[in-house]
């Protein structure tokens, strides 16, 4: 009976001392390794094909400083005053879109009219100058935003058609030209486009047009020079074929 006593108090002893050992570390949770969700980048909208819209813009800011130049040429001209275009104007487009990733670009073929024109009455002299309609040959470049919107920038080529008359007999001179040619010339400007639905979108630009200079002369040789320039801001809406 003795020796099962020891044995027993031997057992007890043993089972004591490890449950005393295992609530002196406490309680080990299992490590369980956490689960990350792949991180998954959203495919570009698809801006590809053909397109065509429609733009509602108003210019402004325009400078045409109006010269009056007596001949003998090259004796100086005299400026009663200048022209500052500005107006509204509307406009058809049509174009098409080549995509790589995010990267959006094509030419893009405009006719625009409207009102875009000043006019004067100073010092003896009536002055007007009027872009009828400009025929423009953009190239835009964009780069597409996650959220369905492509920035973009604008180059071009345009050709303007454009009333021009100065009349009077001031200071300076008397004058008697009433002209209407075409001169061409260049587009510069950037925009932003956001897609309304698989195939309509609305689009905001800005655009600089510029048409140079042209000496333009009555029928007694008495020039001034034209200087059409001015800066449009436009609304529109496409729609993709």
């Amino acid at each position: 009976m003795s020796a099962l006593r020891s044995k027993a108090l031997v057992a007890a002893t043993l089972s004591l001392a490890t449950t005393a050992t295992a609530f002196a570390g406490g309680y080990a949770a299992p490590v369980v390794d956490p689960v990350v969700a792949p991180i998954v980048e959203s495919a570009p909208a698809d801006w590809q094909g053909g397109y065509a819209g429609l733009t509602l813009g108003y210019a402004f800011n325009g400078d045409d400083e109006v010269g009056i130049d007596q001949p003998p040429r090259g004796s100086g001209a005299g400026t009663p005053d200048e022209l500052t275009l500005s107006g509204a104007n509307a406009g058809l487009r049509v174009g098409y879109r080549w995509q790589r990733d995010r990267w959006v670009f094509g030419p893009e073929l405009g006719y625009e009219g409207g009102d875009i024109k000043d006019d004067f009455s100073t010092a003896g002299y009536d002055a007007e100058s009027k872009i009828k309609n400009v025929l423009a040959l953009r190239f835009k470049t964009g780069y597409v935003l996650n959220n369905g919107v492509m920035l973009y920038g604008i180059v071009g080529a345009a050709r303007a058609k454009i009333d021009y008359k100065v009349e009077g007999d001031g200071e300076h001179g008397a004058i008697d030209l009433n002209d209407d040619y075409s001169e061409n010339g260049y587009i510069v400007g950037f925009g932003a486009e956001k897609m309304l639905t698989e195939r309509l979108s609305l689009t905001g630009e800005y655009e600089y047009a510029n048409f140079g200079k042209k000496t333009l002369s009555d029928d007694a040789d008495v020039a001034t020079r034209a200087t059409p320039k001015y800066h449009n801001v436009k609304v529109g809406l496409n729609f993709k074929f």
